[in-house]
């Protein structure tokens, strides 16, 4: 009597997630490559008013399908949408979006206010479906080290964070320098990255007091409606009693192109990220004890679409909402604190 041998089952096939891409300027596509370069998606359709900015686009995908925005993308009955417009627009096309059952990709920030972020977060928490900003600074490798070191205690308890980002250029688009299109200056495009980290690290911990100081052209911003603000300082009072310092900024006069750092100081020991010669993308992690230092990570690293590949990927391994989107929320009121909101 012969014996059938029967096959070990397969894994399972994981299906590509369609998605859609609002907004493909150079971030946009940059997210888009990252994306695409994972195998994990496929891209259905995009939207933008620039065809140049299509025509970009379209060499990363050929076949993909242009249509006139976000409207014509539910349609389509994607999973997923990845969203690269002006801020004033993040809240609302976010909420669309995971209203109609399509998992969201969003640039930063998810909304101009704490109340817009929590209205997103609660759509994505309603209809079940992935939500994630991409907070890209987490995805350094250097950061991801420093995060580990700190939450393993081997630097004792934190008692001091240190972190600036000034920016010599500034953005080039108009609606930044607009309040109600953009819901602030640098603290909105650059600090939110800053407290971001700072929170991340700590593993978001209660925040007891907040103040800020505000500057547009090298005077304080003050009431202003018509301004935002190119230079900031704030300081941050967590519950545990650490105090978290940090400064940001769009044109300053620093020397070079930028200067970006994340400091932790603790009772055993500190780490602290640092870009290398002004560069916005190359970062040196070092790890310290007493006068001495350890090199945790350096360049080459190429982090900046990892946020849009990992979204991309568990979307692909079928994730939902998420608890952890509850926390783009606690920053959202960190910088709602620091405006004076």
């Amino acid at each position: 009597m012969s014996q059938v041998l029967s096959e070990a089952p397969r894994p399972a096939q994981l299906r590509r997630p369609r998605l859609g891409f609002l907004g493909v300027g150079w971030i946009g596509r940059h997210r888009m490559q990252a994306i695409l370069e994972t195998g994990m998606a496929e891209a259905a359709a995009i939207a933008d008013p620039s065809p140049e900015m299509v025509a970009e686009a379209k060499k990363l995908a050929p076949g993909v399908r242009r249509v006139d925005g976000l409207g014509a993308m539910l349609a389509m009955d994607l999973d997923g949408v990845v969203i690269a417009t002006p801020s004033a627009l993040h809240a609302e096309q976010s909420t669309r979006a995971l209203e109609r059952g399509v998992a969201v990709f969003c640039q930063k920030p998810l909304g101009r206010t704490a109340a817009e972020a929590r209205a997103v977060v609660e759509a994505a928490r309603k209809a079940d479906r992935l939500l994630a900003v991409d907070l890209s600074y987490r995805f350094t490798e250097g950061m991801r080290r420093i995060r580990e070191i700190v939450q393993s205690g081997e630097l004792g308890r934190i008692y001091a964070v240190d972190l600036v980002f000034h920016n010599a250029y500034g953005p080039d688009k108009r609606w930044f320098y607009d309040p109600a299109l953009s819901g602030g200056g640098c603290v909105m495009d650059l600090g939110v990255h800053l407290v971001d980290l700072a929170l991340w690290v700590l593993d978001f911990p209660g925040v007891a007091k907040v103040s800020g100081s505000l500057f547009a052209g090298g005077e304080p911003l003050g009431g202003r409606p018509d301004r935002v603000e190119d230079y900031a300082v704030a300081t941050l009072g967590l519950e545990s009693g650490a105090a978290v310092q940090l400064a940001c900024s769009w044109r300053l006069q620093a020397g070079c192109d930028a200067i970006i750092s994340a400091a932790f100081y603790g009772t055993q020991g500190g780490a602290a990220l640092r870009n290398v010669n002004g560069s916005f993308y190359d970062f040196t992690a070092e790890r310290y004890r007493g006068t001495a230092r350890e090199t945790l990570a350096s360049p080459p690293d190429a982090w900046g679409g990892r946020a849009a590949a990992d979204w991309a990927t568990r979307l692909a391994q079928g994730a939902r909402f998420d608890a952890g989107a509850e926390r783009l929320v606690a920053v959202s009121e960190v910088l709602d604190r620091i405006y004076g909101r």
